[in-house]
């Protein structure tokens, strides 16, 4: 096991429902905790470190790799453990300088681009441009949309194995590769929780096959969505395949790395809206409920790290569900969603199951209040959630581009604020 730092045991603590000494902060712990790689950028130069070009850790969404002396300033307690392959299938490695909106930023060097008639910078899955986009940066925007590229569906032709494609076996150079990046993470004295990849069952970003150069099947995300309801079967062997190649990789990852990560980001596929849901929680249940299970399961028999699932919107309906399936964690506790509200959910679920996030407002009050505003927020999020343990402190979802850095700052201030600790670069009032 890991040595049990101060971070750590704050988070090992939160984990098991212990009261905490103080509240951890995740920040860029995973790629739903993160932050956009400008924004970044401008809490480098909030906090007076060294003016450098930020990596660009995960080009889909274009989030910023946090470095030690940035995560030092925040005080972060958890450190991430991310997949060498980005989402567009490239290596994150060689890295080469970038133009985003006058910004100098890193990104490895298959990340390859082309700037179409409209302006708008095209990607190419595995860095190969002889081959369709596939996603796109609108000119003005700050991250990628994927490109759909469903060849035409011949019913009896349809073959689950063509969804399957990005899930494979790993190889003994990717596990060594794992194991050294562990390693690495427990060096920090955080607490670690490890993106493996390949069990996020049906997760809508995977479904175009962005990593693919000619991703086949099923394709259309409101095609995926239909076949959930009309080819349920389909989806069913798309999912056993999945779930067995993951078993697998697990069980090689452990025996690998043993005990010496905390917990493992599972599935990042979201089920709620801002007001309902994608899917009733009978669908659910028949359809991804089986799987998690299965994984979440194995870990749980098989090792101590525990799982994070992520799900945005409205996730009350779920959240029995998910904890039947094994999850310990939920991210992102969007509150400003329909029946997410924080004492609700303290009081049915708090002694049950992990909530990590929920600290502040990413669709409003972070990004459109004022500091006094988002430190009111941190602090009643804190009151109600903290009690008792089982929580760790991050924004709803990732924090995006042209968020005012001193609301951020403002949100850091108010943990330690909460948490007693002195100090922080504090901000202005408005």
């Amino acid at each position: 096991m890991p040595p049990a730092t101060d971070s750590r045991r704050a988070v090992v603590d939160t984990l098991n429902h212990r009261q905490p000494g103080r509240v951890p902060l995740d920040l860029g712990g995973t790629s739903v905790t993160g932050m956009h790689v400008s924004t970044v950028a401008a809490l480098r130069d909030y906090y007076g470190l060294d003016r450098r070009p930020v990596k660009v850790l995960e080009p889909f969404q274009m989030l910023g790799m946090f470095d030690e002396d940035l995560k030092q300033a925040l005080g972060v307690d958890v450190e991430g453990v991310f997949r060498r392959v980005a989402r567009f299938g490239f290596p994150n490695e060689n890295w080469k300088p970038w133009r985003l909106h006058g910004l100098e930023v890193l990104v490895p060097e298959k990340f390859r681009t082309t700037t179409d008639t409209n302006g708008d910078a095209l990607i190419y899955p595995q860095g190969d441009t002889t081959v369709p986009p596939c996603a796109r940066m609108p000119k003005d925007g700050w991250f990628f949309d994927a490109i759909i590229r469903q060849p035409p569906i011949d019913e009896d032709r349809l073959d689950p194995a063509d969804n399957t494609a990005e899930f494979q076996p790993l190889g003994d150079e990717d596990v060594r590769g794992i194991a050294e990046d562990v390693a690495a993470a427990n060096r920090t004295g955080r607490a670690v929780i490890a993106n493996f990849g390949g069990t996020s069952f049906g997760d809508i970003a995977q479904v175009p096959g962005p990593a693919l150069k000619h991703p086949a099947g099923i394709r259309d995300v409101a095609e995926w969505y239909i076949s959930t309801r009309s080819r349920r079967g389909y989806i069913h062997q798309v999912f056993e395949r999945q779930c067995e190649v993951a078993l697998g990789n697990l069980a090689r990852i452990h025996q690998a790395i043993g005990d010496s990560v905390d917990a493992v980001y599972v599935c990042g596929t979201d089920f709620g809206t801002q007001t309902s849901a994608f899917c009733s929680v009978a669908t659910f249940r028949e359809l991804w409920f089986p799987y998690y299970r299965e994984v979440c399961g194995w870990i749980h028999r098989n090792t101590a790290w525990k799982c994070f699932k992520h799900c945005c919107g409205s996730a009350e309906r779920f959240i029995d569900s998910f904890i039947e399936a094994g999850f310990d964690i939920l991210n992102p506790i969007q509150c400003s969603a329909a029946n997410m509200q924080p004492e609700h959910l303290k009081a049915k679920y708090g002694g049950r199951i992990v909530f990590w996030g929920g600290g502040v407002d990413t669709q409003h009050t972070l990004p459109f209040g004022t500091p006094a505003q988002v430190r009111e927020e941190a602090l009643r999020r804190l009151e109600v959630f903290a009690p008792g343990g089982g929580y760790v402190f991050n924004a709803i979802h990732n924090i995006q581009a042209a968020t005012p850095v001193a609301n951020i700052a403002a949100m850091i201030d108010a943990l330690r604020e909460f948490n007693g600790v002195p100090g922080g670069k504090g901000g202005p009032d408005d």
